[in-house]
């Protein structure tokens, strides 16, 4: 198969959906496939989508592919330029959440027709949860071909055996990661407050931050402030974004993951910290309760609800028994889920599938 692949930017962007399209394509060309990565200009989502009018940018996508594959974040310019296509065989979304979810106001119901409409526009889609295609099936219901392939981590199995984990449940301090960028949805500031509250009880913590600080400048801003004001230096390393090997040395040291993001459409952050026995706080508004069981291999809860937040960790810091048995019982979740190789042939087989041809009006 020839297969385009439409994304914002570099496939370099370290980002977990990023990352699934960087991993996609190298599958793909191991198969034998020839993959052509056509990057577009990445803007406020006003300038994408005056740029979706662009005849330049048309002609570029307008190419004889088999199949025209589109990361959904780039619905903004593509949802006018789809219907202007007339090579590509098929076109298929690559939906790893649902973009306008959360968004209000009149600017936010625009956002969701925009990005229905785009959806419209497509032969089908793949969708990294089953979360997530409901979300996207609310969204636009004509969507009729789905596929669902979601993520694996960053191992084919477990990162580190079970004697680890159970070992380093008893160390002292209650080692905290969080791993993502500072941006609002992923909340890191709602952490901040929870981790507080911690230090109340006079247990003791320490808490690594391992993600991109550039990517919302202001609320990494409201970050830094926060932890100076309550006078947290001590306690919390902000490493900003970091080499791959400093997050596989962070998690295999690290207790708990604690990232209660306002909505995950799937949440690679979460497996990949189970990999490595790693508990995970993990939120229950998207995709990560198909892996998490809550109270067995993590917990999820509601973003605002710091004060479980607080309790989970207080309880985990002062029962290193059931810290160990829950870092167990993540290790083997992780390990029984599927890996990427399984993941990307289902992806292949649609892909392949020419019996499905007829984009949605």
């Amino acid at each position: 198969m020839h297969i385009g692949l439409v994304i914002y930017g570099s496939l370099e962007h370290p980002s977990g959906g990023f990352r699934y399209d960087r991993l996609l394509v190298e599958y793909l060309r191991r198969r034998g496939d020839t993959v052509s990565v056509l990057s577009i200009p990445w803007g406020r989502y006003w300038s994408n989508v005056a740029r979706g009018f662009s005849r330049r940018l048309v002609d570029r996508l307008d190419q004889p592919f088999d199949v025209l594959l589109q990361d959904e974040l780039c619905h903004p310019t593509l949802w006018q330029i789809n219907r202007r296509l007339t090579q590509p065989k098929r076109t298929i979304a690559l939906v790893h959440h649902v973009q306008s979810d959360g968004e209000n106001g009149q600017f936010g119901r625009l956002r969701r027709r925009i990005e229905r409409e785009y959806l419209h526009s497509v032969t089908g889609a793949i969708a990294t949860s089953e979360f997530t295609k409901q979300r996207a099936s609310q969204l636009a219901p004509g969507v009729s071909e789905w596929v669902v392939a979601p993520p694996a981590g960053r191992h084919d199995g477990p990162a580190v055996g079970a004697s680890a984990v159970r070992q380093r449940a008893s160390r002292e301090p209650l080692q905290i990661v969080y791993l993502g960028s500072l941006i609002p949805r992923k909340n890191l500031l709602g952490v901040l407050t929870a981790v507080d509250r911690l230090s109340q009880t006079g247990i003791d913590w320490q808490l690594w931050v391992l993600g991109s600080r550039e990517a919302d400048p202001a609320y990494t801003e409201r970050v830094r402030s926060r932890i100076a004001k309550r006078s947290l230096g001590d306690r919390i390393n902000v490493l900003g974004e970091v080499p791959d090997q400093t997050v596989t040395d962070t998690l295999a040291e690290s207790h708990v993951l604690c990232v209660p993001s306002k909505y995950e459409g799937f949440g690679m952050v979460y497996l990949e910290a189970m990999e490595y026995g790693v508990v995970p706080i993990a939120s229950a508004n998207g995709g990560a309760r198909e892996f998490i069981s809550d109270g067995e291999t993590g917990a999820l809860v509601e973003p605002d609800d710091l004060n479980r937040i607080t309790n989970l960790l207080a309880k985990w810091a002062s029962d290193r028994e059931k810290l160990a048995e829950l870092g167990v019982a993540a290790l083997n979740c992780a390990a029984s889920h599927p890996t990427w190789d399984q993941t990307f042939e289902s992806v292949r087989e649609m892909l392949a599938d020419q019996n499905n041809s007829t984009p949605h009006t």
